[in-house]
């Protein structure tokens, strides 16, 4: 709950309650005198689309600064991984299926960076390096899965699509957040990021990769480690080196991320940009 400060003035709140109870009239139930914040037809309309913009972008802001949350380790990935053992979406064909079951190493692959994460982010009272995704199932639940494990808190941005879903049950229930708009959802990935770490997806992920690399490339965003789990599959799907070899990008642009393989691996890159303690496999049970 966001915390009210103390105002002498009549609270919205009690206005609210107040409406609730007075007399049901022909002027008390038009839509043109319901209080504006109340007017449900009245915040969905299309003038008011600035306004929603700024509200989804204040609720998460506010109650993750009110939780002291300060850092965030980003997990993007694709939603359609299974977990090792479990089978793949059956509507796919014969090889599609048995690649994302072959890449279902790359969910405990998240999972395991999810929990060195968190071990990092207990060292630091859970005020930094805290495990955020997109919330959903996939990789995304690894890396919610991972910091729930380890009894770490994590936080999971979910967005509302045409057919029904519902966060993993691995986020933590008070740092789950719903979106409207991909804009704003994008904004709170990486306004907090100091580490993205990128594991095997489809267009989702690639946007968030690219976009990701956009921000630091031009500058809207600090240098940080960006790592690309999966050589075969990323070396598979996109050719970067092509883009310098073309001359649309710089020779140094594919310096902006590192393609690593395990979670150890990619963990260390961090650990060495930072100047982190290392991290023993007796910290926990991989």
């Amino acid at each position: 709950m966001v915390k009210r400060r103390h105002t002498s003035l009549r609270s919205s709140v009690e206005d609210i309650e107040t409406t609730r109870h007075v007399p049901r009239t022909a002027q008390t139930e038009a839509a043109a005198y319901r209080l504006a914040f109340t007017d449900e037809e009245f915040m969905t309309s299309q003038d008011l689309r600035g306004v929603r913009f700024q509200l989804e972008y204040l609720k998460p802001e506010m109650w993750l600064r009110e939780r002291g949350i300060n850092s965030t380790v980003v997990l993007f990935g694709g939603a359609r991984i299974p977990a090792p053992g479990e089978e793949a979406w059956a509507a796919l064909t014969p090889i599609a299926k048995k690649n994302l079951e072959r890449n279902s190493k790359y969910y405990d692959e998240a999972r395991l960076f999810a929990r060195y994460a968190s071990r990092t982010a207990e060292a630091l009272e859970y005020k930094e390096f805290i495990v955020v995704t997109g919330g959903g199932p996939g990789v995304m639940e690894a890396g919610n899965r991972g910091a729930s494990e380890y009894g770490a808190p994590s936080i999971g941005l979910n967005i509302v699509l045409p057919h029904e879903q519902a966060p993993n049950r691995y986020v933590d229930p008070e740092l789950c957040f719903n979106f409207h708009y991909f804009a704003t959802r994008k904004i709170h990935f990486l306004l907090r990021a100091k580490v993205v770490a990128i594991f095997p997806g489809g267009f989702g992920t690639l946007d968030e990769f690219f976009e990701t690399l956009t921000l630091i490339q031009t500058g809207r965003m600090e240098a940080v480690p960006v790592l690309l789990f999966g050589r075969q599959f990323w070396e598979r799907v996109i050719n970067l080196e092509a883009l310098a070899e073309e001359g649309t990008i710089s020779p140094s642009d594919p310096d902006l991320f590192t393609i690593v393989d395990s979670a150890k691996q990619g963990w260390e890159v961090v650990q060495n940009f930072y100047g982190l303690p290392a991290i023993s496999d007796n910290d926990f049970e991989a």
